[in-house]
């Protein structure tokens, strides 16, 4: 087989003072991974050596089995290789994507554990964390996924909480969120293994605008989302997204930013086009939906989950919002 090329040819060049070997990523790909956050940490790399114009950095892309994996958005990708030891001075990431609770199969967690007691710490993007918190590798530890699947995550796993920043490090251990937040984590390692004007460079070449640290949230603020910047609203929407499971009545959510129950509804109803019970109660629901796709939970411990007296008054409410039952909609099929 015709040796695999790191170093592509290209316009841009920086001098880098490195004459050391390249160090290795090897990246586990589960089914249905997120294409852009597997791309998003693999080109900085290529970059990286294009630019340089020498192999920095290697990568190897791997599966459970050797087989070709789907991504989320249908695109298969072919392996280089099935999963196997790897050797202490590599690196690895888990890769995965939608249904993540499903992909982190039994033989990922074991490779994972192996790796592991090798010596080498592997790292998750997107939601290769629920691979990792299986194998309990990220007990006390600090890591994130994806903002989308942190409620799966929470209820599957009570005994960690991930940030809501962009990626983090702890120790060597490297988790983001997906999507560009991967590239921002690739620019850190470069800047440390290389410089800060080898990522700065390769940081344009990707047309990527650094987040600046990795605290950064992976949400946009509430006051862009919500076309306002007034402080009590976005304080009254942060307030009821933290209390989900135990809501607060309108009331207490309007006293505790300091407004009349009318004046947040006068608010709400300005910027969001629904009263503040609508919002509250599609935050409900739209949680309800996350945890059904997403988690092994019954009905009734989701409807607990979300606030809800019990699994009969989640049906009715999920009914409306999706017209089906919480249980046809799991089964996917569809009650009317």
């Amino acid at each position: 087989m015709e040796r695999k090329s790191f170093v592509p040819r290209g316009a841009a060049s920086l001098r880098v003072e490195y004459d050391g070997p390249p160090q290795d990523y090897h990246f586990l790909l589960l089914p249905r991974l997120t294409l852009l956050a597997f791309t998003s940490a693999i080109e900085p790399l290529r970059v990286a050596n294009q630019v340089a114009g020498k192999e920095l950095y290697r990568w190897f892309v791997s599966t459970i089995d050797g087989e070709a994996v789907s991504c989320s958005c249908g695109v298969t990708i072919t392996p280089d290789t099935q999963a196997h030891d790897l050797s202490r001075s590599d690196k690895a990431f888990v890769c995965a994507g939608i249904a993540p609770l499903e992909t982190a199969l039994p033989r990922a967690v074991t490779w994972v554990n192996r790796q592991w007691a090798h010596g080498i710490q592997v790292g998750g993007i997107c939601t290769g964390a629920f691979a990792l918190a299986r194998a309990g590798r990220l007990t006390d530890r600090r890591f994130t996924l994806h903002w989308e699947n942190q409620p799966a995550f929470r209820e599957t796993f009570p005994g960690l909480e991930p940030t809501g920043h962009l990626y983090e490090e702890d120790g060597g251990l490297f988790t983001c969120g997906g999507g560009s937040a991967a590239t921002d984590m690739m620019l850190e390692i470069i800047e440390r293994d290389h410089g800060p004007a080898l990522a700065a460079i390769v940081a344009d070449m990707c047309l990527h605008r650094r987040a600046g640290n990795r605290s950064a949230p992976q949400r946009p603020a509430y006051a862009a989302a919500l076309g306002s910047h007034n402080p009590q609203l976005i304080a009254a929407t942060d307030l009821m997204a933290a209390h989900i499971e135990d809501p607060l009545d309108i009331s207490e959510v309007a006293a505790d930013v300091g407004l009349s129950r009318r004046q947040l509804e006068r608010h709400f109803t300005r910027y969001l086009a629904a009263t503040p019970a609508q919002y509250y109660l599609d935050l409900r629901i739209a949680r309800a939906h996350a945890l059904l796709n997403e988690t092994r939970l019954s009905i009734g411990q989701i409807a607990a989950a979300t606030g809800f007296a019990s699994a009969s008054q989640l049906a009715g409410r999920f009914r409306k919002r999706y017209g089906t039952t919480p249980q046809a909609y799991r089964r996917g099929t569809t009650s009317k």
